[in-house]
């Protein structure tokens, strides 16, 4: 995936405002951090169908994002697993009346 892309840089810029720059992994948590990376659920190499899919990306902070993937690795972490587990192609979770309890 090219990160540096014009397409993906709109896409991020895209995520970030719809999220109101707030971290959707530490609010889950009770905690405000302003989310500055977006956070594919479906990894982007696996699945690159879903790459720019609004439902696929997540915006969260640093600390978010290590909470979903490991950093040294690039693996997804069990909370990162859990949260694909329960995003449904296709679906956006945002618009989803029912909250995630990750």
């Amino acid at each position: 995936m090219d990160y540096s892309s014009s397409r993906w840089r709109k896409k991020r810029l895209h995520i970030l405002k719809k999220d109101k720059y707030i971290c959707q992994v530490m609010k889950w948590y009770g905690l405000r951090e302003e989310a500055t990376i977006v956070h594919h659920i479906y990894p982007a190499d696996e699945y690159p169908e879903y790459r720019y899919c609004d439902w696929n990306l997540i915006s969260v902070s640093a600390n978010g994002h290590n909470k979903l993937e490991n950093r040294t690795t690039g693996e997804l972490t069990d909370l990162g697993r859990r949260l694909m587990e329960r995003t449904v192609p296709g679906v956006d979770w945002r618009s989803n009346k029912k909250r995630y309890s990750i």
